[in-house]
């Protein structure tokens, strides 16, 4: 795969994350009326939802252009790690990838 469908690929999600967390952040989780103790609850649940799935997107978000900047630099492809190339179908699997997988798998298992 090109450097440059990567780069469509990127900007692609960039963009479509970006309708994405706008969308959301304009949703209204409750039609602000009078709730009873089972509707506040649910009211809560939903934001909490909607907090989460904000913030799972804008981590992908900040990790596209991460990768975009990469690019940019001409750095793009080698792991920020060891400084090893990243595979070209791990790259192809997870453009914004940073790391090569044996340092991803390791900052994974040091969170475990």
């Amino acid at each position: 795969m090109s450097i440059e469908k990567i780069k469509e690929q990127l900007h692609h999600r960039k963009q479509e994350l970006e309708e994405a967390m706008s969308l959301l952040y304009k949703e209204k989780v409750s039609d602000d009326q009078v709730q009873d103790t089972g509707d506040q609850a649910l009211s809560s649940s939903l934001e909490e939802i909607k907090i989460s799935l904000h913030n799972n997107e804008l981590d992908e978000y900040q990790m596209i252009m991460k990768a975009l900047e990469m690019l940019d630099a001409g750095t793009y492809g080698v792991c920020t790690e060891c400084g090893n190339p990243i595979s070209e179908k791990r790259l192809m699997l997870f453009p914004n990838a940073t790391r090569c997988l044996a340092c991803q798998e390791a900052l994974e298992e040091g969170r475990a």
